[in-house]
């Protein structure tokens, strides 16, 4: 049996449907009206001209709302695709060797700053190739300037570390 990846829907409990025979009932505005029985609870809700929700079975008596259930449904699922539709944060990877040149290097920063600023991760790789792989030192200053120049928009996610012939870094917006 395939399941979905929907989430499921959320039931209310409403109106008729309500089984208790006691309620604590809660009216449109937020203010408590007491324990009343479930019948005196739907005429109140019809005077208000709005729905009985059930909203706590677990406590004694079970708390009912009167509410616009329709606009609360409503109200819910725009909250829902709200959630669903912040931005994504993207990874985005800056790669250099140790002896990467002074303006090379201040393009990658800018570069970088862009990326921040749009919310965007940064990270950074330095690539150690054949004899460069004893020039780590050299490779850890590099990375120490991008660090510094980078204060402003950027907190370092993940401190620089060696993996392989490689030194990397993440930096994330401030």
């Amino acid at each position: 049996m395939r399941r979905s990846n929907r989430p499921r829907r959320k039931r209310y409990i409403a109106n008729l449907d309500i089984r208790d025979s006691q309620l604590r009932v809660i009216g449109p505005d937020g203010e408590n009206l007491g324990v009343l029985t479930r019948e005196e609870a739907l005429n109140k809700a019809h005077e208000y001209d709005l729905d009985l929700v059930l909203i706590s079975t677990k406590a004694d008596p079970s708390v009912a709302r009167i509410i616009d259930l329709s606009k609360h449904k409503y109200e819910e699922q725009k909250r829902a695709s709200e959630q669903r539709k912040g931005k994504k944060v993207e990874l985005k990877e800056l790669q250099f060797k140790p002896n990467i040149d002074d303006h090379d290097l201040q393009v990658r920063i800018n570069r970088a700053k862009t990326f921040l600023s749009q919310g965007d991760k940064v990270k950074f790789t330095v690539k150690f190739y054949g004899r460069m792989k004893h020039k780590e030192d050299l490779g850890r200053s590099k990375m120490e300037t991008i660090l510094k120049e980078l204060e402003d928009v950027g907190v370092v996610e993940s401190a620089p570390k060696k993996e392989g012939n490689l030194l990397v870094t993440v930096v994330k917006p401030k």
